[in-house]
């Protein structure tokens, strides 16, 4: 039994056998529902990755930060158990603790939008997912200023089905899910699917003899219920659970793998979500598409802050005697949206347009205990966004359609704290986009595109930021892009790429007060908050390409370059800024957090009879800095993964691996403050690793 090729990823240079090159399959269409109206890959004209069923699959994968490398130029931040912060072409946030966030990267899953949620991004029974770069001023607004990530799961089936899967690896794991699908009647169907996943994770505490102190414990349900009662009319209702209750103790005095924490902290997140999409057709001409969602999630993040034992100094030689403090965050987030569009329905050559209304609105409660706090400290954020938007496509000529998009948002928000602090910031942002499309026949596009994004401002809360400082401004970014999408007559090949400039405007950026607990030294606390640096550029290219050589063998390759800087950024916040004389540290020409200036994946998948398969990949990533406000850096690497399996027509058996050579990656550094006594709090880098290697073994049975 053949399973569909990668798609999304693609291709490279391997010795291929002889007898492998004949007869080749055709690459499996894929569509891309995130935009206004369905397409496919080949004919959307911009820069996007689409990540289907079978590579979440060979990679093992239960999150979403286990497959973003494959896209070019995506990167994640954790800080967390997960990757739970998302950058696109290097910009997105990394961190949040005390301010709400206005996120860079908008997530939604089943139209349920989860942005800033990243934690809750587990796969099961996903579809696909569909990764877009750049702006997406029209289409998503103001949480969508580098890009969007839109996962979607799997449809009902017109028959019954289902799938009973486990996978058992190293580290402890243990993964079991069921899905079952079917039809209720001739017009209703519905699919279920559930899932366990658990961990001892990556890290060992050394002070409480333990290696499941960064425990991995999620469970997921999902639901759908399709009904199609007529030709023109799809009504789709999907439900969502997510319970987290995950460990975090992430960080080491030494920068190990091996903890002193007497507190280990956790990384929580309970969502009940659901969504309700209607699109029926008004006439031969009109269609309408209604989006209804909610979200509401509690969320629970905690830390032990010093990353060691009350008496560290009892046991070692100490500089300063060692402090102990925990924090920890608790969040409830309710979200909900509104979409109601009008859609034209026109053939190639006809003039298209899209008129709709969008309404969103957040609610979000925190309590933070702290150790250094005199008493609990609650806020109130809650945001209100309206938006009218539209589209029009004009052909020009057979082959020529000049697309042009807009979007006006307004945007009220409301915050008030038990410190007495309040904001009531609103703000008005315009987004829209001129593209012009060139089809040079089927599968063969050309296109150049301006677009422009948005993100809303904000504020600072704490007194004891400079009160310059506890307002910052709306956010905007030009997104120039010419790329070209080319697929073979015959089908077997496509390649897709895109080269890109981005011009940013108020960019903002996360910086930090280091502040002393005690005396003239550290231990310190630290103030996070944001600012506008002046502006920012990136520019890059990003390719991918898929070929299937023969039914036996698929190659594929992906490859993102970027270059990126901020302009005129002077920052009086950075490790480098003498607080003595007041001088700032020149960040002219710096490159962006999280903003690697290479990635890569290459590698094939070949069938040596019709059942037994076997995949190799390698994917790498340059170094990039943690953040705008010091040094330190990430280390460049290449991973190795693989996957051999036997496959039947009701089912599987693998046996894959992550990692293979158990390369060191950083997801999450600091290095502008000290937190061990034992050096007298001397101020290095600190790093939170990755995954090491991870080898596991699955099966599944479907029915």
């Amino acid at each position: 039994m053949k399973r569909s090729p990668v798609i999304g990823l693609s291709a490279l240079s391997l010795a291929i056998s002889a007898h492998a090159l004949a007869a080749p399959q055709t690459i499996e269409e894929v569509l891309v529902t995130a935009d206004f109206r369905e397409t496919t890959l080949t004919e959307l004209a911009a820069s996007a990755t689409v990540i289907d069923a079978d590579t979440i699959n060979d990679r093992g994968a239960k999150h979403l930060a286990e497959i973003l490398n494959t896209a070019p130029n995506v990167n994640f931040s954790a800080g967390a158990s997960r990757g739970r912060f998302f950058q696109i072409r290097g910009i997105g946030e990394r961190s949040q603790f005390v301010e709400p966030v206005n996120p860079s990267v908008g997530l939604l899953v089943d139209g349920i939008d989860l942005t800033g949620l990243g934690g809750a991004a587990t796969t099961l029974d996903i579809n696909q997912v569909e990764i877009l770069r750049g702006p997406q001023g029209t289409t998503y607004g103001a949480n969508a200023l580098a890009g969007l990530i839109n996962m979607v799961s799997a449809a009902p089936t017109e028959e019954f089905s289902g799938e009973v899967a486990a996978t058992i690896g190293n580290y402890n794991s243990y993964n079991s899910s069921v899905v079952l699908s079917g039809p209720m009647t001739d017009t209703l169907g519905w699919r279920v699917a559930l899932e366990q996943n658990t961990s001892d994770g990556y890290q060992d505490n050394a002070y409480l003899g333990v290696d499941d102190n960064a425990n991995i414990d999620e469970q997921t349900a999902r639901a759908k219920l399709r009904w199609q009662p007529a030709d023109a009319t799809t009504l789709d209702i999907t439900g969502l659970y997510v319970n987290v209750d995950n460990g975090y103790d992430g960080f080491s005095l030494d920068n190990t793998r091996t903890t002193l924490s007497d507190q280990p902290g956790h990384d929580r997140i309970e969502t009940l979500a659901g969504s309700a999409r209607l699109q029926t057709g008004l006439s031969d001409k009109v269609n309408l598409v209604a989006l209804l969602s909610h979200a509401q999630s509690d969320t629970e993040y905690g830390y032990d802050e010093d990353w060691a034992y009350t008496d560290i100094c009892v046991d070692f030689t100490c500089i300063y005697d060692g402090y102990n403090s925990f924090d920890n965050y608790q969040r409830d987030i309710d979200n909900t949206t509104a979409d109601l569009r009008l859609v034209s329905s026109t053939q190639a050559g006809e003039l298209g347009w899209v008129a709709g209304v969008y309404y969103r609105d957040q609610n979000e409660d925190l309590a933070r205990q702290y150790t250094y706090l005199a008493s609990d400290f609650g806020s109130n954020f809650s945001a209100e966004s309206t938006a009218v938007y539209g589209e029009l496509d004009i052909p020009l000529a057979t082959q020529l359609t000049l697309v042009t998009g807009l979007r006006y948002e307004e945007r009220s928000a409301s915050y008030s704290d038990s410190d007495g602090v309040s904001f009531e910031p609103s703000d008005d942002m315009l987004g829209g986009k001129v593209a012009l499309e060139y089809r040079l026949q089927e599968g063969q596009l050309l296109y150049a595109l301006a677009s422009r994004g948005y993100k809303a401002g904000g504020f600072n809360s704490n007194s004891d930021i400079p009160a310059n400082d506890r307002e910052y401004q709306p956010e905007f970014l030009w997104n120039y892009e010419l790329g070209g999408k080319f697929t073979s007559q015959d089908g077997t090949y496509s390649s897709r790429v895109a080269f890109f400039y981005q011009d940013r405007d108020e960019v903002q950026t996360k910086q930090s007060l280091v502040q002393n607990i005690e005396g003239e030294n550290c231990p310190c606390r630290f103030v996070d908050y944001t600012t506008n640096a002046a502006a920012g550029t990136a520019y890059g290219l990003e390719a991918e390409i898929n070929w299937q050589l023969s039914d036996a063998l698929s190659v594929f390759t992906s490859l993102g370059l970027l270059r990126s800087e901020f302009n005129d950024f002077a920052s009086y916040a950075h490790s480098g800024a003498n607080d003595e004389t007041g001088e700032p540290y020149d960040l002219s020409g710096h490159d962006l957090p999280h903003a690697p200036r290479y990635q890569f994946t290459v590698g094939g998948e070949y069938f040596f009879t019709d059942h037994l398969y076997a995949r190799l990949e390698v994917e790498g990533k340059d170094s990039f800095y943690f953040s705008s406000r010091h040094e330190a850096q990430s280390e460049a690497y290449e991973l190795i993964n693989a996957r051999i399996g036997y496959t039947a027509e009701r089912w599987e058996v693998a046996l894959w691996g992550r990692n293979l050579s158990d390369e060191d990656t950083l997801v999450r550094g600091f290095g502008s403050f000290g937190n061990d006594p034992r050096k007298g709090y001397a101020t290095e880098p600190y790093s939170q690793y990755g995954e090491p290697r991870v080898l596991g073994v699955s099966a599944k049975v479907r029915f």
